[in-house]
């Protein structure tokens, strides 16, 4: 595994200073050198195929762990129904579209339906990557776009779940998918009320002996903790990093974690981009060259379009839906998980994982040049609109601007602290906490 990391990271360095030069996007190198050293085109002379899936999966970890840590829960919580209303309007959009084209395209009903799953989902890494790339990171519509995105990537293991349990039954189990969801509720509230309870006291009180080196140490540990507890609980190991990464926002040591992590984060993330590439065969891509057209098209449009409404209709204003819509018009790492689900339950036609790895590539190359159209496309529909389209376009913008203005200045509380000072208050542990306390004072006192 030596040589293939070493492999990796030459062929990392090569195409982000070539693609620099050329004012490429990273990520789409990232993508070519994969095709170029994948058992495709090099066989196995360059990297083993399976060592190079394994260290992608590891870097899928720390790349969600690392948006887990720049994202804030009270985010989410602010942004609940852009969240809602833009996710559900988007993967019930995309599925029912991505259904209709299975079944056009003479595919069984189970293909299809695994095909609307694979349509309907964002990626979360690379429309990151891309926006940071656009230098977009502090604009408005990112808050709303991340909480789409984290309600969809919840959304994708209770699909999974389903998908599975159509492909092996052979049909729909209502009772088992409201019982997986209200696990998958109960674990998550559970997961994160525990872990802003203890974590962020933990750090706090371990402050003074945190150096650079043990506080990294400590977060990954933490992290992989997590992972193991979401892969026995029976969810992805990439949710599992997230949640660690948001528990880890809420802790005073924050950005200084995020800050240590970045460059990890950045070596994973290219090797995960590299292993996509390898699962590139360019004679698939030669063969079916047309359904990669038409699927890439579908999930451009669809998305632009579910995207742009779900936004609307959440709240945001046209020019932040439409900003949002335009940076997810991408598939990504769930379609590759589902794909390999029906892969391995053996009900997935042959045809259908290339079509999609290879739409993937093409709609991640064109999303940031589709990102930069966004503004010029807002313009033209704000420019060509009727007046009564306009008047509520401009209508939003004043309200949406208002609310922002009207918003408090930021608490100096994290919501770490605010959901300890409510569980401390309540009747069954008021006493426990604050005995708890009371031991500690006088444990530092007599240090002292």
């Amino acid at each position: 595994m030596v040589k293939d990391l070493y492999i990796l990271m030459i062929a990392a360095a090569v195409v982000s200073i070539i693609f620099k030069f050329l004012k490429q996007p990273v990520v789409l190198g990232y993508i070519v050198a994969g095709v170029l050293i994948g058992p495709f085109l090099s066989g196995e002379r360059f990297v083993s195929a399976d060592n190079v899936k394994q260290w992608g999966d590891i870097g899928v970890l720390f790349v969600l762990f690392c948006i887990g840590l720049e994202f804030r829960l009270k985010n989410l919580i602010s942004s609940g129904k852009v969240a809602a209303i833009g996710a559900l309007t988007i993967i019930v959009g995309m599925m029912l579209l991505g259904y209709i084209v299975g079944v056009d395209a003479g595919l069984d009903m189970l293909n299809s339906l695994f095909l609307a799953g694979m349509l309907c989902m964002s990626s979360t890494t690379i429309v990151m990557k891309a926006i940071d790339e656009a230098g977009l990171r502090k604009e408005r519509f990112v808050k709303g776009a991340t909480s789409i995105l984290i309600v969809e990537d919840v959304v994708a293991v209770v699909l999974m779940v389903l998908l599975s349990s159509i492909a092996i039954r052979h049909q729909f189990e209502g009772a088992e998918l409201a019982g997986k969801v209200m696990d998958l509720a109960i674990t998550l509230v559970a997961w994160f009320v525990c872990g802003i309870l203890i974590i962020p006291t933990l750090i706090r009180l371990l402050k003074k002996h945190l150096n650079d080196e043990t506080l990294i140490i400590l977060a990954l540990g933490l992290c992989l903790g997590m992972v193991l507890t979401a892969e026995e609980a029976g969810f992805s190991s990439a949710l599992g990093a997230f949640v660690m990464g948001s528990i880890l926002a809420e802790t005073v040591e924050a950005h200084r974690i995020e800050k240590l992590m970045t460059p990890l984060k950045n070596v994973f993330a290219a090797i995960f981009f590299i292993s996509v590439g390898m699962l590139i065969d360019p004679s698939s891509v030669a063969q079916y060259w047309t359904s990669i057209v038409y699927i890439s098209l579908i999930i451009i449009i669809g998305m632009i379009v579910f995207g742009t409404l779900g936004c609307w209709w959440g709240g945001q204003t046209m020019r932040d839906s439409m900003l949002t819509s335009f940076s997810f018009v991408q598939i990504g790492e769930f379609s590759f998980i589902i794909a390999g689900l029906g892969t391995s339950l053996g009900v997935l036609s042959p045809i259908i994982y290339p079509v999609i790895v290879a739409s993937s590539v093409v709609t991640t190359f064109l999303t940031p040049y589709i990102m930069k159209a966004a503004m010029p496309c807002y313009t033209f529909l704000y420019n060509h609109a009727s007046e009564g389209l306009r008047a509520k376009i401009d209508k939003r913008e004043q309200q949406v601007a208002a609310a922002e203005a009207a918003k408090p200045a930021d608490d100096k509380n994290p919501l770490a602290d605010k959901v300890r000072h409510a569980v401390r208050h309540t009747y069954i542990t008021k006493h426990l906490v604050d005995l708890f306390i009371k031991n500690m004072s006088a444990h530092d006192d007599k240090e002292k």
